[in-house]
C-alpha cells in the first residue's frame, strides 16, 4: 500500500511539473515574445522574465532577436550620373523595433531580411544614380550613405524594423572598365611625364646655353683686363728699363747681347754659321764692345802676354 501511494504521489509530481514547464516560458535581455493562442496574437511581451501560457497546443510562443542583425547584400551594378558603370557592395544593420507589426508583416527574419533587401537595393540605386563617381568615392559618401538609411528606414518602418546604418562597403568600376582606365591613366600619366621631361630637357639647354655664354663674357673680359694688366705692366716694365739703361747705354748694350748668347748658344741641335768679326761677337772680341780697326781686316791680332 505504502509503494503504491508513493508511486502516486511522484506520478503526481510529473504531471504537474510537466504541466508547469509548458505552462511557462522564460524570455532573455535580448528578446521579445508574442504569444500565439490557436495562431491568433493573444500578447506581446518585451520584458525579460517567467511568464505562463496555456499548454500547447492552446497557446505557443514566438521569440524575436532584439540585438541589432547584420543584412550582407550582394554587389550589384549601378550607372551614376556621368555614365560610369559601377559595382556597389553594401550592408545594412537594423533592428525590430517594433515585434507585433514585424511578426504580423514578414512573421521571421529571414523573410525580413528578402524584404529589406528589396528596399535598401532600390534605394542604393535611387540615390547613386544621382550621383557622380566621385561623390561617391571621395566627396559625398557620407551623405549618400546617410540619405540611403534615411529613405531605407522610412519604408522600414512599415514591417516594424528600424534601420541603424546603411554603409558601402566598397564601390568601384567593373573588372574590365577599371583595366581600361588603368591603361588610360598610365597612358596620360606617361604622356605628361614626357611633357615634363621635354620641357625640362628644353629648360637644361637654355640654361647650359646662357650659362656657356656667360662663361665666355665672363673669360673674355678676363683676358680683356689681364691683356690690358700686362700690358701696363710690360709698359712700366719697359719705362723703367728705359730709365735705368738710359743712364749707362753701354752696361744696356752689354746685358742686352748677354741675353741673346744666352738664348742663342744653348746645347743642342742648332748649327749658326757666322764670321768671328761679325757685330753678334763683338763682346768676344772686346770686353768693350767696339769693332776691331783694319789692322783686325789685314792680319790677326797678336794676344797680349799675361801680365806676371
Amino acid at each position: 500500500m505504502n509503494g503504491f501511494l508513493r508511486v502516486a504521489v511522484l506520478a503526481v509530481i510529473a504531471v504537474v511539473a510537466i504541466v508547469f514547464y509548458a505552462a511557462t516560458f522564460v524570455v532573455q535581455q535580448t528578446q521579445s515574445a508574442i504569444v500565439l493562442r490557436f495562431g491568433a496574437v493573444r500578447s506581446v511581451v518585451t520584458e525579460p522574465g517567467l511568464y505562463f501560457k496555456l499548454p500547447a497546443p492552446f497557446e505557443q510562443v514566438t521569440y524575436l532577436d532584439n540585438r541589432i542583425l547584420d543584412l550582407d547584400l550582394p554587389a550589384q551594378e549601378i550607372i551614376a550620373s556621368d555614365q560610369k558603370r559601377l559595382v556597389v557592395d553594401a550592408f545594412t544593420r537594423y533592428r525590430i523595433s517594433d515585434p507585433l507589426r514585424f511578426f504580423q508583416a514578414v512573421n521571421n527574419i529571414p523573410r525580413a531580411n528578402s524584404q529589406l533587401a528589396s528596399i535598401v537595393n532600390g534605394n542604393v540605386r535611387s540615390v547613386l544614380a544621382e550621383a557622380t563617381f566621385t561623390a561617391m568615392v571621395r566627396t559625398e559618401r557620407s551623405r549618400l550613405m546617410n540619405r540611403i538609411r534615411d529613405d531605407v528606414n522610412r519604408e522600414a518602418g512599415r514591417f516594424g524594423m528600424t534601420v541603424v546604418d546603411v554603409r558601402l562597403r566598397r564601390v568601384d568600376l567593373p573588372a574590365a572598365n577599371s583595366q581600361a582606365v588603368f591603361q588610360r591613366m598610365q597612358t596620360e600619366r606617361q604622356r605628361e611625364a614626357a611633357e615634363a621631361r621635354a620641357l625640362g630637357g628644353q629648360q637644361s639647354q637654355e640654361i647650359r646655353a646662357r650659362a656657356d655664354r656667360e662663361a665666355i663674357i665672363i673669360v673674355a673680359e678676363a683676358q680683356r683686363k689681364s691683356d690690358e694688366i700686362r700690358g701696363q705692366g710690360e709698359g712700366e716694365r719697359n719705362r723703367i728699363f728705359a730709365e735705368g739703361f738710359g743712364k749707362d747705354p753701354e752696361f744696356f748694350a752689354f746685358y742686352r747681347s748677354m741675353q741673346a748668347y744666352e738664348a742663342s748658344l744653348k746645347s743642342g741641335d742648332t748649327r749658326m754659321l757666322l764670321s768671328p768679326d761679325s757685330p753678334f761677337f763683338r763682346f768676344f772680341n772686346d770686353p768693350s764692345g767696339k769693332r776691331a780697326g783694319a789692322a783686325t781686316d789685314a792680319a790677326p791680332a797678336t794676344p797680349a802676354a799675361p801680365k806676371p
